[in-house]
């Protein structure tokens, strides 16, 4: 049975571009009579708001979708220690104390996430009683794992380049899990078969599948789709204040429509969702 989800962090509220999103996972699990799962990604400290769990909820309803909740991450924390301890047992985690800004002052490569860690704990230890995060010896691991598949329904094909991210932080220092960690783990959990989610996150797709081979996880497809832009031409963002859709909601527009718009829009034929929403009023 095909089995996608929609996994929203409550740090803000959800927006078009998380409304394409959610309707394409749920889309392509009812184009085989699967199921559509809904996962609150709730570990960002402080900044996650819990009442907006709700607004998700109605939101998700209000454009017509039909979902199956699971329990969210913070009822999940027990999995990823035990995860990242087997790595640690593995001799693939080593502590870090850098910072951000001694990162960005030592790196001369930058990838997908930005500039690449140079290694420095790596080599000479963390500074005494710091703080520390967790980070994968990424050639340590590829060694270990050695060549890997996965494929993409939209680009084919694909051989895993972990390496593009460097030695990656799995254990924050202020929160638990990574995004990489946390959602291999929840999607294994889940029994998720086709991992949708925007192109903007195609690269992490290698991450996740050397985590899976080294944790002995299943390995699903994955399937990226286009990501929604403003006027700019700038990703549609809740820290750009993107239009929420529980304030379209609450004003009374009709979700079923919006829904239908978003359906309509094909981004490799030049029609725009502003103009399919123009077409849908």
């Amino acid at each position: 049975m095909t089995v996608t989800r929609f996994a929203p962090s409550p740090n803000g509220p959800l927006h078009l571009g998380h409304a394409f999103s959610a309707i394409v996972a749920h889309d392509r699990a009812k184009r085989d009579h699967g199921l559509f799962l809904l996962r609150i990604e709730d570990i960002d400290g402080a900044r996650s708001r819990p009442e907006l769990a709700q607004d998700f909820r109605a939101d998700l309803a209000w454009l017509g979708l039909d979902f199956r909740e699971v329990p969210p991450q913070s009822e999940r924390i027990g999995r990823y220690r035990a995860a990242a301890d087997l790595l640690r047992d593995k001799g693939l985690l080593y502590p870090c104390s850098c910072t951000r800004a001694e990162i960005a002052a030592a790196a001369h490569v930058s990838g997908p996430d930005g500039p690449i860690y140079p290694g420095t704990c790596r080599v000479y230890g963390p500074k005494p009683g710091a703080d520390v995060a967790w980070r994968l010896d990424m050639n340590r691991a590829v060694e270990l794992a050695g060549p890997l598949e996965w494929t993409d329904e939209r680009r084919g094909p694909q051989m895993a380049r972990p390496g593009l991210f460097g030695d990656v932080v799995l254990w924050r220092k202020d929160a638990p899990a990574s995004y990489h960690l946390a959602a291999t783990l929840d999607d294994a959990a889940d029994g998720v078969t086709h991992v949708t989610r925007g192109v903007d996150l195609f690269n992490a797709s290698h991450v996740h599948r050397l985590l899976q081979h080294l944790l002995g996880l299943p390995v699903p497809v994955w399937h990226h789709h286009p990501v929604l832009v403003d006027a700019g031409g700038r990703k549609l963002a809740k820290r750009r204040d993107a239009p929420a859709l529980a304030d379209r909601r609450r004003a009374g527009e009709d979700g079923l429509a919006i829904a239908a718009a978003v359906r309509t829009a094909r981004f490799d034929t030049g029609i725009s969702l502003s103009d399919a929403l123009d077409q849908q009023a």
